[in-house]
């Protein structure tokens, strides 16, 4: 079950490999690759949370704003860039054990998507972050971000 405190592994600074498709939507495109750094803090005694990630190869930042609803034992993920300086739609979910699975619904390249961020191999010094994106409303998912965090020294 979660819990407002399944986020406080990530506070912190972090050291990040991004691995991202070239085109979200296209199963055969490119992979491209490059670092970042993240910082992450706790608000509201740990049941929220803020984080930047600052990646110069983009030449943007992007921050994310995690709520955790006490009624509904859900998290809400809220990523806004500074490429666009807009929120997007939340994704919500929860974690069971070291995984956590987020949903939610946006739009991308003019297509309505279904997204799912999933949190995995999470410890004290490392954890997996991917988004996917779905055209037929979850049946099938196409990964098309992958960040690998290491603890910075």
């Amino acid at each position: 079950m979660s819990s407002p405190h399944d986020f406080d592994f990530f506070h912190g600074d972090w050291q990040v490999l991004n691995r991202r498709r070239t085109d979200f939507l296209d199963p055969d495109s490119a992979w491209e690759e490059f670092p970042a750094t993240s910082r992450c803090w706790p608000l509201f005694d740990g049941s929220a949370n803020v984080d930047e990630i600052d990646m110069p190869h983009l030449a943007a930042k992007g921050a994310t704003l995690r709520l955790f609803d006490r009624e509904s034992g859900q998290w809400s993920l809220n990523w806004a860039s500074s490429r666009s300086g807009t929120l997007f739609p939340p994704v919500f979910g929860r974690f069971h054990g070291d995984r956590g699975e987020f949903h939610g619904d946006d739009r991308h390249d003019g297509k309505d998507v279904r997204v799912r961020f999933v949190w995995s191999d999470v410890c004290d010094t490392g954890a997996r972050w991917e988004q996917a994106f779905s055209l037929d409303g979850g049946d099938t998912w196409l990964t098309n971000w992958v960040m690998e965090f290491t603890r910075a020294s």
